[in-house]
């Protein structure tokens, strides 16, 4: 290797660093905002419901917004489309900060998500044309896939302090000085990579219908667990949703230029890899959701000791991830590695389904959160690697929206149906530690069942061959 090309090999991890920091920042958003709501209430004089939409308004914007953002990246430039998705963190999050109502505030928070929406995929897909497949492609999104899974209990930590030691506007303006030190390394070690094919036409239908699809999918799936299953609300956006993701579907079979083209889910393994991220999702989202309300409901610990106590585990998942997912993904091939990762999953989330009222973190936490961490670990490096096997670069910002996409509804979905079921015990009695424990293990068993089915899917839809055709 000459120094030349040293430099550019070094470059190309520079630029993972750069890429895994927006990363995290667009993880950590997605939960920094949790902890800091009672004080933005108070500062803001309004109501719990109001502020509720502050957080929705997340999932709602960066799920229904996914697919457009990698599709853009595709095609306007992946490069650009990280910056342009920079930019609009950045300045959303400074607005934010200066928010004087809860409007002005929900409205920052989605022009911060769509830029989170345009980013994610856009830095997921220059992974993809950046770094070789195998080995070194596995290393790359082992460190993705660890940052990710840190981000969240990060995003918890930091809430409490900045609220209680610097005013919740921090917990907005903290993303500020990183995107300051983000866009001019982009500037400088990102390379301009997009679809040049001819006579690209932009599908304005299509975007449209996904966008607008896919947000009153994700709204009817958040609102169930508020309003009932059975609501007007639901019923109406949940009918809508489908009648515009059917028109999609329609638009983009007859398309000259498609956002999705169709054709992509010939591919069985991307299929199945995007299945079982509707499934990571759906088990991912629901139990770091309960097991916060264990620890602050039943345990009664604040919520600076409740991110404190989702430490051990996040760090397993960062280890488990960087450490050993991508060594073995290398030696294994990316189905078996998933399969076990899905089934530590069964293991850790059953365990957590036997917690007790009178528990403790050391007795009924820590141990089945290890295991579960560990198969987060063992999960989001195969699936990362499987959702991209057999897609041309050209299409690799729609493939990264895919699986980011199907992870955001797998999310809202789990969520929705294990709040119902967690609910529907609790609010049957007054709330004591044994009823709330009892809606609580039952929606970690109900995870558990989630997490068997994405067991299942791994073995049956994702093939052997391309599996194994990937080891090295």
């Amino acid at each position: 290797m000459t120094a030349v090309d040293g430099i550019r090999e070094r470059c190309r991890w520079y630029a993972l660093v750069l890429l895994c920091a927006a990363q995290f920042m667009v993880v950590l958003d997605g939960s920094v905002v949790n902890v800091a709501l009672p004080a933005i209430g108070d500062a803001l004089d309004v109501d719990q419901l109001a502020l509720a939409w502050v957080v929705s308004a997340y999932v709602l914007t960066f799920g229904g917004f996914l697919l457009l953002g990698g599709r853009l990246a595709d095609l306007l430039g992946r490069r650009r489309m990280f910056i342009v998705g920079l930019v609009l963190f950045g300045c959303a999050s400074l607005a934010g900060g200066f928010a004087d109502s809860v409007g002005v505030l929900t409205a920052a928070r989605v022009i911060q998500d769509i830029g989170a929406a345009v980013l994610s995929p856009s830095a997921m897909s220059t992974i993809a044309v950046t770094f070789d497949d195998g080995t070194e492609r596995n290393k790359a999104y082992a460190a993705w896939a660890a940052v990710g899974g840190a981000g969240g209990a990060a995003g918890v930590v930091l809430s409490g302090i900045l609220t209680e030691y610097a005013g919740w506007p921090w917990v907005l303006w903290i993303n500020v000085p990183v995107v300051a030190i983000c866009l001019p390394l982009a500037v400088a070690l990102l390379t301009e990579t997009r679809d040049r094919s001819p006579n690209q036409v932009f599908d304005f239908a299509g975007a449209a219908t996904s966008t607008v699809g896919l947000a009153l999918l994700v709204y009817a799936l958040i609102k169930a667990p508020e309003a009932g299953w059975g609501s007007g609300a639901r019923i109406a956006s949940g009918l809508a949703a489908i009648a515009l993701i059917g028109a999609f579907v329609l638009i983009e079979r007859h398309s000259r230029g498609p956002l999705v083209d169709m054709t992509i889910f010939r591919i069985r393994t991307l299929t199945g890899a995007n299945v079982a991220g509707i499934i990571v999702g759906g088990v991912l989202m629901p139990m770091f959701f309960f097991l916060s309300l264990y620890l602050q409901n039943v345990l009664h610990y604040d919520a600076v000791t409740t991110g404190l106590c989702l430490v051990p585990m996040c760090l397993t998942t960062f280890g488990t991830s960087l450490g050993l997912g991508s060594k073995l993904v290398t030696k294994q091939g990316y189905k078996p590695v998933l399969a076990i990762g899905m089934g530590l999953l069964v293991v850790g989330l059953a365990w957590l389904g036997q917690a007790s009222p009178r528990g403790s973190f050391l007795v009924d936490i820590l141990g089945p959160g290890l295991v579960a961490g560990a198969g987060l670990g063992l999960t989001f490096v195969p699936l990362f690697v499987a959702a991209a096997t057999g897609v041309d670069w050209q299409q690799a910002g729609l493939a990264s929206g895919l699986i980011n996409t199907s992870q955001q509804l797998g999310g809202a979905l789990g969520l929705a149906v294990l709040s119902g079921v967690a609910f529907a015990r609790t609010n049957r009695h007054p709330a004591t530690s044994e009823t709330l424990t009892a809606g609580y293990t039952a929606a970690f068993l109900g995870d558990a069942l989630i997490a068997a089915l994405g067991l299942l899917a791994t073995i049956t839809l994702i093939r052997t061959s391309d599996s194994r055709a990937h080891r090295n």
